[in-house]
């Protein structure tokens, strides 16, 4: 994994993203020795938002169960509770 620093990768956008793109590169950009950000290709991004999408549909399908098991509450009492 390569790292530049912000001033470079202003510098040299098109390169890095070049090198995302075509060479399948991944690049942390960081200011002062502190990662911000990552330049990475296309494909990892709809990967990790996979993953993302099967952890949240794991999480909601456990609050269902809790939920089945504890009881509902209803919308009404929510939004008074919460000022709404």
């Amino acid at each position: 994994m390569t790292k530049m620093s912000a001033s470079k990768i202003r510098e040299q956008f098109a390169e890095a993203l070049n090198q995302v793109a075509y060479g399948g590169e991944r690049i942390i950009i960081h200011r002062r020795n502190r990662s911000l950000a990552a330049l990475v290709h296309i494909d990892d991004l709809k990967l990790l938002e996979a993953i993302e999408d099967k952890i949240d549909i794991k999480e909601a399908k456990k609050a269902l169960k809790e939920a089945e098991k504890k009881g509902w509450i209803p919308w009404k009492q929510v939004k008074a509770e919460l000022g709404l």
